[in-house]
């Protein structure tokens, strides 16, 4: 491998990491507002009062964490999810929904594709 392309690999494995977290008061600072609307938004979705119970609401950003790709979400509500009550098996059946929905949108998109293919 040439330095170069080390250099790049060695960059793109850190591109994301949970040292990022770290970040999080220094962005809610420099946005205050943005900040504080967000994480009020944040904890009214995460409430354990609301109709829908903790764990599924961790399932549902599980799921939409799965279809987005949001590694830092992944990492937040996977771990929250098994604190919620998640079993292996159950987080098993979650991927493989979100991955048939993700799978559904792309064939939904697709017939969008061939009507717009036609009109032009």
């Amino acid at each position: 491998m040439n330095g170069n392309l080390k250099q790049q690999t060695s960059v793109m494995s850190e591109y994301q990491s949970p040292k990022d977290f770290q970040n999080i008061p220094k962005l809610l600072a420099l946005a205050k507002e943005e900040g504080k609307a967000f994480m009020a938004f944040d904890h009214a979705a995460k409430r354990a009062d609301g109709l829908i119970p903790l764990k599924i609401r961790e399932f549902i950003s599980l799921a939409v964490a799965l279809t987005t790709q949001c590694s830092y979400c992944l990492d937040v509500h996977t771990k929250a999810a098994k604190k919620a009550g998640a079993t292996a098996e159950e987080l098993a059946e979650l991927i493989s929904i979100a991955a048939a929905v993700r799978a559904g949108a792309t064939m939904g998109h697709g017939l969008m594709a061939i009507r717009l293919f036609e009109e032009a």
